[in-house]
């Protein structure tokens, strides 16, 4: 039910407050409020015998299309309320006061949905009968309505119309024909399949909750419906797949021959194609570049396929819907010569901020060569010693303390979901299964320092965060200190000397960590564990020790680590996270021993 919630819950407040930030994004921008019009301001536009060109439709769709105002884009965006058409009205105030007196011409943008064809087919045949030569570009892009179900209507508008915008608008800008930016912009929709994927329906501001919670049971746990329009409207089919499934369907309705419901446009093997993934607007920035990393692999190694152009972002979104759509541009001649090609018109500069390709034609262009990216760590062993340890017994009470730590997981997690931000378990469950495999897999020598070196390497691998930063400064520093006790014949490692080390360890550590005991951190684990181990020499007593230390921890406020910042009781409930952790740990090594 998190998408139900909002900043704004009022939806006027929410359209003209967001068409009014726009322009504070974009100075060369002027909002008219009344006809909830973004424009440029007469000023910023150097050529105002240029074409226009104009695109709208419903809000909701941010940035689409209001910050796409500007020069090298367009020139106006006229906005209805949330998921509606604007009125004719609005669109026939834009065409005719807002847009330079001088223009040539105008090509109108539309997304192929009724309201949006017919208000703006009003306004503009009101425009024509004024005089002004006005031509509509209808985008009709989604694949996910097949030719049987799209019937007279047709495919719908998806996130094409990003790219058929900005290609018409760099058009426009070197002072090409009405009919020449129209032509172009029809020739960019007819080599043009798109189609979307969501988790869930938006929740639009102002309904409510009720219609939220049955939109979310709707759709059904576990489950994403490929198709979704981007106002709401059901897809083609649901279903249950991971992320390689899920574009392996996308990709086979838009590219596959044999389907034809949905071969609308013919791409074949090694032609030149532009990739643009545009979030819905909820999907995070982390997951939206893995689902493009996945689609630029399947578009390789199943359709012969590599474009020129990858663009990810948001550019048409559906409120915060938690989905993404995939579209495919094949680049074809458009007949006007050098300069104009539809790569090149998608390159050109746009002082558009919801236009967000950021990177050059040349370094696009340009061949890069294989890295062979060398990590010298791995290469130089540390240098050996003569302090020895027996093999045997270091695995098998390692593998015991690993163990008994990697079966506290989930009592660590749930520590630290009340306390902290609940990955603590996770992270240490990482490095215990790291170690376990270096064990499992690699000859353990009698050399203390390698073993302990090797270890080390291990956790600054697998192991991240605060925590794993902690563990592998500790360790090298024990390695360290360890080594100032080596001599110049075999000697075994005894527990008063790891002692020493340990200690010597923890001083270094506090360059790095003003963490002490009393501070509720691991620290109120380890500090007792190094203690009572140089005090008796005893491993269980020191383990006991680090245990009780742990326990000590509820009830403890946090003065250091990220728990300061979760208000609460939970710390009276529960001991810290990493201290109960190490303490596993260290009592299934002292159990081995």
């Amino acid at each position: 039910m998190a998408a139900a919630k909002h900043y704004i819950d009022d939806p006027t407040n929410a359209v003209l407050s967001g068409l009014r930030g726009v322009t504070l994004t974009n100075p060369s921008l002027v909002f008219d409020e009344k006809n909830k019009i973004i424009y440029r301001h007469p000023s910023s536009i150097a050529s105002p015998k240029n074409v226009s060109v104009v695109c709208g439709g419903g809000s909701g769709h941010e940035p689409g299309f209001s910050a796409f105002v500007g020069q090298g884009a367009l020139t106006a965006c006229v906005a209805g309320t949330i998921f509606a058409s604007p009125s004719a009205q609005q669109i026939r105030t834009c065409l005719s006061q807002r847009l330079p007196a001088e223009t040539e011409g105008v090509v109108v943008v539309v997304t192929n949905y009724t309201g949006d064809v017919l208000n703006f087919g009003m306004g503009i045949e009101k425009a024509r009968a004024m005089g002004k030569k006005v031509e509509m570009v209808v985008v009709a892009d989604d694949v996910g309505v097949g030719r049987a179900k799209g019937g007279k209507v047709g495919r719908r508008g998806l996130s094409g119309t990003a790219l058929v915008v900005k290609i018409c608008g760099a058009l426009a800008e070197t002072g090409a024909s009405v009919d020449d930016c129209a032509k172009v912009g029809r020739i960019v929709v007819d080599n043009l399949v798109s189609v979307g994927a969501s988790l869930s329906r938006v929740h639009v501001p102002g309904r409510s909750l009720q219609e939220a919670k049955e939109e979310e049971e709707r759709l059904g746990p576990g489950l994403v419906e490929i198709g979704m329009g981007i106002h709401n409207e059901p897809g083609c089919e649901k279903v249950k797949t991971d992320l390689p499934g899920l574009v392996k369907i996308m990709l086979a309705q838009m590219l596959d021959q044999n389907d034809k419901d949905r071969a609308y446009v013919r791409i074949e093997r090694g032609e030149n194609i532009v990739l643009l993934v545009n979030n819905f607007g909820g999907t995070s920035n982390l997951e939206l570049s893995g689902v493009v990393t996945e689609i630029v692999s399947q578009l390789g190694r199943d359709y012969g396929l590599k474009p020129r152009r990858v663009i990810s972002g948001t550019f048409f979104g559906s409120l915060n819907g938690p989905g993404f759509i995939v579209s495919v541009l094949r680049l074809t001649d458009t007949g006007l010569g050098s300069g104009k090609s539809i790569l090149e018109l998608l390159d050109a500069p746009a002082e558009a901020t919801g236009w967000s390709a950021s990177v050059k034609p040349d370094t696009w262009e340009k061949e890069y060569g294989q890295v062979n990216a060398t990590d010298d760590d791995d290469k130089v062993d540390p240098k050996s010693s003569n302090l020895r340890v027996d093999p045997s017994m270091l695995k098998s009470s390692l593998k015991s303390g690993l163990n008994k730590l990697i079966a506290s997981e989930a009592e660590v997690t749930r520590y630290d979901s009340i306390v902290g931000d609940g990955d603590c378990g996770i992270g240490l469950k990482r490095g215990a299964e790291g170690i376990i495999r270096f064990l499992d897999e690699d000859e353990i020598p009698a050399d203390a320092l390698i073993s302990l070196t090797k270890i080390a390497a291990v956790v600054e691998a697998t192991m991240d965060g605060t925590s794993g930063a902690l563990y592998a400064i500790f360790l090298n520093s024990l390695a360290a200190n360890v080594r100032k006790q080596d001599s110049t014949t075999t000697t075994d490692l005894t527990p008063s000397m790891w002692a020493q080390a340990l200690e010597d360890s923890l001083r270094a550590l506090g360059v790095y960590t003003p963490a002490q005991p009393g501070d509720r951190t691991l620290m109120d684990a380890l500090v007792p564990f190094v203690e009572t181990l140089k005090a008796t020499g005893n491993t269980k007593q020191a383990a006991q020790a680090a245990e009780r230390g742990a326990e000590n921890t509820m009830g403890m406020k946090a003065s250091l680590g990220r728990s300061i910042y979760v208000g609460g009781v939970g710390y009276t409930k529960v001991p810290d996270p990493g201290a109960h952790g190490l303490s596993q740990f260290l009592t299934g090594l002292a159990e081995a021993l």
